[in-house]
């Protein structure tokens, strides 16, 4: 019975641990089943780009208030961090503060340090909550936004809240016992509320929280990967393969490419160029489903933190359009999630007759983007939601021939007449007659 809890926790830690490799391992089978991308380049600048934007923050800073507030929740979900570890040793050998002995003095500081993180946590998610159900910010009542992703936002909030509560009661319970040799700042104050119990009471209330503690950010940890939480992990990768070129460059297709100097160069002989092998599949343009798109891509779609800042300065959305670049985020998730559905029940992919385009985004919100590069300046996380829209943009047009009337007319010109404008090569040059 003395190693009991012991092996309480360890059967805990290790069910807690297998189950997220295994919500992380489908995830990440999902991102794979996008195209391949090569993002190996500059090694030295991505690594730069992931410290600068997902370990400092820097592009939360460009709302200085919720970013410094962010910055709160993130400097303790990354310090406190300390402690859980201190607390799974404890689990596992059944020690008590196994830091105390090596720190000393010290430790009541550190100690202190985190708890004094831990309430400014609580006062920071009672803000976003306020800012979130009260204040009702706009960008968080957007029609992607009903159902759970809003629900997802709350419940993330109080899991917080309730993980620091359980944090700073197990210390304060601590603080009472006749054997206790540490005294935190925080907790100090609390200390009083539980003086009233018994030792035997003290020491079943300290348990408890510390149960509580650790269960609840196993629990915690197991959620992410059903949560826009899991921002918290794949923002490193994300920020790390980001598009490190200029916003404004957009990326040519190869045979177009090819077809278009052959145009463009007089001398260029057309038959010169090998011919496609026999039985080579035909090079799609664009995306039609979500397994079109790059692996970057997906991985975008699982680092969104629905947020939307990005939303918030997209023109189109401000002007009423139906175009939200969060929402485009979130169905290419939904979809890429549905298709890996379909693998596990079927071993394979089985054609379910849904596609990205059409059945989740609609070619209205597709033609509606100004291709500003706005959505993609304003994420925190480097997401280009922009690149999406232009791949799906690729295949309505290049594919389907579905762009409005209006750019097909003026390709068409541009094919025939090799100018926007309705008039042939010959006749450009008349106005001048008159």
């Amino acid at each position: 019975m003395q190693f009991l809890p012991n092996l309480i926790f360890l059967a805990l830690l290790g069910g807690a641990i297998f189950w997220f490799s295994k919500n992380v391992g489908r995830i990440r089978r999902n991102i794979l089943l996008g195209r391949d991308i090569d993002r190996s380049d500059n090694p030295a600048g991505r690594r730069a780009n992931m410290l600068r934007v997902a370990f400092g923050q820097s592009k939360m800073q460009a709302r200085p208030i919720a970013g410094f507030l962010h910055f709160i929740i993130y400097a303790s979900f990354l310090i406190i961090n300390i402690e859980v570890l201190e607390i799974i040793i404890d689990g596992i050998f059944g020690t008590h503060r196994f830091f105390a002995h090596y720190l000393g003095s010290a430790y009541d500081i550190i100690i202190s340090f985190f708890e004094i993180l831990a309430v400014a946590t609580i006062i920071t998610v009672v803000i976003f909550w306020w800012r979130r159900n009260v204040g009702k910010l706009d960008r968080f009542h957007k029609p992607e936004m009903k159902g759970w992703p809003f629900k997802d936002a709350n419940i993330i909030l109080y899991i917080e809240v309730g993980l620091m509560f359980a944090l700073l009661n197990m210390n304060a319970v601590e603080e009472n016992f006749a054997s206790s040799e540490h005294s935190f700042i925080v907790s100090h104050s609390i200390a009083p509320l539980w003086s009233g119990l018994s030792e035997n009471a003290l020491h079943f209330m300290e348990r408890f929280f510390w149960w509580i503690h650790i269960a609840g950010i196993l629990a915690f940890l197991n959620y992410l990967p059903f949560s826009k939480h899991f921002h918290i992990i794949l923002a490193f990768p994300n920020t790390y393969y980001a598009n490190l070129e200029s916003k404004g460059k957009f990326a040519n297709n190869s045979t177009v490419t090819k077809e278009v100097k052959l145009m463009m160069d007089p001398s260029a002989d057309p038959f010169a160029a090998p011919a496609p092998e026999d039985g080579a599949p035909v090079e799609k343009f664009g995306a039609k489903d979500a397994m079109d798109l790059s692996w970057v891509n997906l991985l975008n779609a699982y680092t969104c933190t629905e947020c939307g800042r990005c939303t918030s300065e997209c023109p189109a959305n401000l002007t009423g359009k139906r175009l939200s670049p969060r929402k485009i985020m979130m169905d290419t998730r939904d979809r890429i999630d549905e298709i890996g559905k379909n693998i596990e029940a079927n071993g394979e992919f089985k054609e379910d007759g849904k596609t990205l385009l059409g059945d989740y985004i609609t070619q209205e919100e597709l033609w509606a983007c100004t291709s500003c590069n706005a959505c993609v300046q304003a994420c925190p996380v480097d997401i280009d939601p922009l690149n999406i829209i232009m791949q799906l943009r690729n295949f309505a047009t290049m594919e389907e021939s579905s762009a409005p009337a209006e750019l097909n007319a003026m390709m068409t010109n541009v094919e025939n007449n090799g100018a926007p404008w309705p008039f042939s090569q010959m006749d450009r040059a008349n106005w001048i007659n008159e």
